[in-house]
């Protein structure tokens, strides 16, 4: 994309240089002033300051003079016209490429919204998008729409803390909401707003401070996740139980080793409600089930019945983990 930006402003790079030296050469061998001189007079004229000669112009002076001046109005002609039609070319550009995005985005459901594409914006977005989850990005700065662009992902320009821009992106059609904003009183904010649109939605909000956390549980977000918190308890379970963390990361990467584990969630009202460990997970091996009451149950019997609300954690090859249709696999 660079090459051709470029390609258009080749003519008008190259021509200014030319303009110089012809104006040079010419005061040098047709009035025979010094080099700087002739410099001089030729910047007066490109520019048209209107100060006065260096020295007096005799007729040839005057004739060459007008050539130079109509040269180097016609160079700066052409590069402002130039300009101006690669900006009003990028600026429609620009406008088609958000409206088409928006009706991607108008047809999307069950998808997550990334609040804010910094670096815990993105790294969430790379693993929705490694495991094939629809997402969009909702993000004011600019300057981040060519990074979106490049990385393929379909996103908002916009602020994520307003109802409108929150609606335009399908938050009451959407299964989950990631608050990745560095304040956090935008992520309270955006949290407040996303719950009252959709009270189904799942959110995950970051506090960068601690003392947030309890702020935004009460806002509505389901988790609440601090990064320095986070990296201090892996570290710590990496220094007591590197083995199973250690599986966890490999098992979480995309394509780097047969088994992972997954949540399957039992919906009320779905056809896992009612039905078996054992008819439910197939190949895969149960690890627990979650009761909605905050109760475990490990190592359930292929017998245990599942409830509406319960989580069942799987452990299996990826195939094997596909939920039984009428149910739903949560990240």
């Amino acid at each position: 994309m660079a090459r051709p930006r470029l390609e258009r402003f080749r003519w008008p790079i190259l021509l200014l240089p030319g303009v110089l030296l012809y104006g040079v050469a010419g005061y040098v061998f047709l009035e025979g002033w010094s080099f700087l001189d002739a410099l001089y007079m030729t910047v007066l004229t490109l520019t048209t300051v209107g100060y006065r000669e260096v020295q007096p112009l005799d007729t040839s002076g005057k004739v060459f003079t007008i050539t130079l001046l109509v040269l180097g109005v016609a160079v700066v002609l052409a590069t402002i016209s130039l300009i101006a039609g690669w900006i009003a070319e990028r600026a429609v550009r620009q406008d088609w490429r958000r409206r088409r995005m928006q009706r991607r985005i108008g047809s999307m459901s069950d998808h997550f919204i990334i609040c804010a594409y910094g670096r815990v914006g993105r790294t969430a977005a790379q693993e929705l998008e490694a495991e094939g989850v629809p997402f969009v990005v909702i993000d004011a700065d600019e300057g981040l729409e060519e990074q979106m662009v490049e990385d393929g992902v379909r996103y908002m320009m916009g602020d994520p803390s307003t109802e409108d821009t929150l609606q335009e992106a399908g938050v009451e059609r959407a299964r989950g909401l990631i608050c990745a904003v560095d304040s956090d009183a935008t992520n309270v904010y955006i949290t407040l707003t996303a719950r009252s649109l959709n009270p189904q939605i799942f959110i995950v909000a970051r506090a960068a401070d601690p003392d947030s956390e309890d702020q935004l549980r009460l806002a509505g977000a389901d988790r609440v996740i601090s990064p320095y918190t986070a990296s201090g308890r892996h570290m710590a379970h990496l220094a007591l139980h590197p083995r199973v963390v250690d599986y966890l990361d490999v098992s979480a990467a995309q394509g780097a080793h047969p088994y992972r584990v997954e949540d399957l969630q039992v919906e009320d009202g779905s056809e896992l409600a009612g039905r078996t460990v054992g008819e439910v997970c197939g190949r895969a091996v149960p690890l627990l089930v979650w009761h909605p009451d905050g109760t475990l149950s490990p190592n359930p019997a292929s017998s245990h019945q599942l409830r509406g609300g319960d989580h069942l954690l799987l452990l299996g090859e990826k195939e094997a983990l596909r939920p039984v249709e009428g149910g739903r696999e949560a990240g």
